[in-house]
């Protein structure tokens, strides 16, 4: 096989035990190089500590990776010499200037010297930071900061990039212009494992993986999850009370899933039950007055919560 279509990021069974929790449980994922993955899931799901393990920072309990074509129990001097790492918290420093914490950074990445200043130009350029160079970091607005520390982590051009939760706390305009750059590096051949529980943010991905309890759900483009995950109709029902709705629904023939969404239920009507015609004399026979329904183009999070909710019923039944 040409080393240049192999998959930039492999993990086989994949396991990490705290004690006795699982936070990693036999993960397989494959990332080809150049693409964007998003890894998807809730607080605790164990994306960080895969992403840990993924940088050789974490010695998996079982199982194995590759990144860069290097093994992360084995050569993880080797493989974190070859990514780029940014986490939610990444350290820059506030009393040092733009310029001086891409210089410091690329010391510690051992750029060479009389590469420097190309290294930090190109940075600078990549980040929209030109103009910028003097500044005091800790003068910059949190969009900016998350560009330099970027920046800071791809000074030695590594062709793997690790960004875990990048743009937590971020406002939206600058998130949404910190994923152009994400996909500029793209471009240039960077393979990228972002994770976010921002689920709009997963729209922007070349694929998602979806990770629960430490178990990879699901993995597809979103068009794919879309089509395979939800198994029936989405219809957006305008109804009140909301609580008693969902209630009655989920015992309702045909339903495969209910869940509320602001002020509305989202519900997933699959063959054989309910349809959105019979829908509303259902509902009234509870005692729920209802709306407007109509159909919905559904979300990832849809996706998610349904996915979500078929595992919690796996585990009930077991």
């Amino acid at each position: 096989m040409n080393p240049a279509q192999d998959p930039a990021v492999v993990a086989q069974g994949l396991t990490k035990r705290f004690g006795h929790f699982v936070a990693v449980d036999h993960l397989d994922l494959s990332i080809a190089r150049g693409e964007v993955m998003g890894f998807i899931g809730p607080n605790g799901a164990g994306k960080s500590t895969t992403i840990r393990m993924f940088c050789g920072l974490v010695t998996p309990s079982a199982g194995r990776a590759t990144v860069a074509g290097f093994d992360v129990g084995s050569q993880s001097q080797a493989v974190r010499e070859h990514i780029g790492y940014m986490s939610q918290k990444f350290s820059l420093y506030g009393d040092l200037t733009v310029a001086e914490n891409l210089r410091f950074f690329g010391g510690i990445y051992r750029v060479p010297q009389q590469e420097m200043a190309e290294r930090v130009a190109f940075a600078l350029s990549m980040a929209g930071l030109e103009g910028r160079e003097n500044a005091l970091v800790a003068t910059l607005a949190g969009g900016w900061k998350q560009r330099l520390a970027l920046g800071c982590a791809i000074l030695h051009r590594p062709p793997v990039l690790f960004l875990d939760e990048p743009t937590s706390g971020v406002e939206p305009e600058a998130r949404r212009k910190f994923w152009d750059l994400i996909h500029q590096l793209a471009a240039g051949g960077v393979t990228i494992l972002v994770s976010t529980h921002y689920m709009d943010e997963a729209e922007y991905c070349n694929r998602i993986a979806l990770i629960d309890r430490g178990k990879l759900m699901a993995v597809g483009s979103p068009g794919e999850l879309r089509t395979r995950e939800l198994g029936g109709e989405l219809v957006e029902v305008a109804c009140a009370p909301l609580g008693a709705a969902r209630t009655a629904l989920l015992t309702a023939p045909g339903v495969v899933e209910a869940a509320i969404f602001g002020d509305k239920l989202h519900v997933v009507l699959g063959q054989g039950g309910l349809t959105s015609e019979t829908l509303p004399d259902f509902l009234q026979t509870h005692g729920v007055q209802t709306g407007q329904i109509r159909d919905v183009v559904p979300s990832l999070e849809d996706v998610f919560v349904r996915i979500v909710s078929r595992a919690q019923d796996a585990r009930s039944a077991a």
